[in-house]
């Protein structure tokens, strides 16, 4: 059974690059218009050209999202806008709306269609009547059970992705109107302000200025607030089912984010396919360890071992796991000239404040992660820093070995 391919999402140019270098198959990003990640970098017909070219040269695939559900006016745009995506060789488009569907398939008909998960595939009629329409691929909902997978893949012919890691929405497959009821921004046309990781308390009809806690606690219960999806442990229930894409969210997320879960899903479904359950087993725990690192939620297997229950979402708090703090990454020679120069030292773009004397942690697309005491912080005009506080500051770091290109700098939260 061939490998599925690892999909990454790629929320501006930077993370389309570092997704790509840390072992995805393919990337989903979103362009100008029509996305439902509104607020995400997403890039213009330019950048666009640049990744499909960097996704190419690497016989990689990009997908671009067109899968907001449109209101009227949106068509006036929609028909220019697909053609512009034919004409720069994107691999395929992502959909939800049957509008935006009927649209495409009329204006760009050799292009290959992918069924969002906000169409909300929960069964194998379903993802045949998409097939019948002329998708190529069906994203099934996250509301499905492994046995559910198991059945669809059995009664259909269409191609069929599911999602193995990233945040869960509360509301069904992602289409909510919370955030359009309570801020005026749609989430179903890419706005969304994320009102189910807001604390909320129970208000009585007759004392409107009293809130009572569901919990004990003062500032509220996160009533709708959702662990993040991780199917690691369990992909060799996976492995044996013939889906033919496994997908990370997060567009929204960090580069140091992308890299890092990128790297961790590469090297287990190399290592299933390559070796064997047991070195899968050997492995996981180190994996486990590389996942808390990224700034995640508590995890869980979402619906995936059937339906979850209570501690499946977080009653306590809406904020983010931070065991690490990403510090920056390592400047390509293209990026910058000095850039691998060894005798002098690296150069980096820095994200998060360190100084002198923090213990740093290097994570690359190839090896294990390690780790160097910080001795020679320099600017851009050769001054020795003993602090480094400006995010997206050009630095050149002194090192005790090389850094390949794509590496990120991360500081522990807790230095030893």
């Amino acid at each position: 059974m061939s490998k599925p391919e690892l999909l990454a999402p790629a929320g501006d140019l930077e993370k389309l690059k570092f997704a790509l270098a840390y072992g995805a198959d393919a990337v989903y990003v979103g362009g100008t218009m029509f996305g439902l990640r509104a607020y995400a970098g997403n890039l213009d017909e330019d950048e666009l050209r640049e990744g499909l070219m960097f996704a190419h040269e690497r016989k990689r695939r990009l997908y671009v999202t067109v899968n907001i559900f449109a209101h009227e006016q949106d068509f006036s745009l929609l028909p220019e806008y697909l053609q512009v995506l034919q004409d720069l060789g994107v691999d395929g488009i992502i959909v939800s709306d049957p509008g935006i569907f009927r649209v495409a398939r009329r204006v760009i008909p050799d292009m290959d269609i992918h069924i969002s998960t906000q169409a909300n595939c929960t069964n194998s009629e379903s993802a045949v009547f998409w097939r019948e329409q002329g998708a190529k691929r069906v994203i099934l909902a996250r509301e499905l059970a492994i046995n559910e997978i198991a059945e669809i893949r059995k009664k259909t012919g269409v191609e069929l992705e599911i999602f193995i890691h990233g945040a869960m929405c509360m509301s069904y497959s992602g289409r909510c109107l919370l955030s359009n009821y309570l801020t005026g921004r749609d989430a179903n046309r890419g706005q969304c302000t994320q009102p189910c990781r807001w604390g909320y308390s129970l208000v009585v009809e007759n004392r409107p200025d009293r809130y009572f806690p569901i919990e004990e606690d003062e500032r509220g219960t996160y009533l709708f607030n959702s662990h993040d999806l991780c199917i690691l442990p369990y992909l060799p229930q996976l492995k044996d089912l013939g889906i033919e894409s496994w997908k990370i969210e997060g567009r929204m997320k960090s580069a140091h984010y992308v890299a890092s879960t990128v790297k961790v899903y590469r090297q287990a479904i190399d290592t299933l396919w390559e070796k064997d359950q047991m070195e899968f087993q050997n492995k996981l725990g180190s994996w486990l360890e590389e996942m808390d690192k990224v700034s995640h939620r508590h995890y869980s297997p979402g619906f995936f071992l059937g339906n979850p229950g209570a501690e499946s979402q977080n009653t306590e708090s809406s904020d983010y796991i931070r065991e690490y703090s990403f510090i920056g990454k390592v400047l390509t020679t293209e990026e910058c000239p000095a850039a691998g120069e060894a005798d002098q030292g690296y150069w980096i773009e820095q994200r998060n404040y360190f100084k002198q004397g923090d213990k740093l942690e290097v994570l690359t697309p190839e090896g294990d992660p390690w780790t160097f005491p910080v001795r020679g912080i320099y600017d851009a005009d050769g001054r020795k820093l003993d602090v480094a506080r400006h995010a997206k500051q050009l630095l050149k770091l002194e090192l005790p070995r090389p850094m390949e290109p794509f590496s990120i700098l991360r500081k522990p939260q807790k230095q030893e």
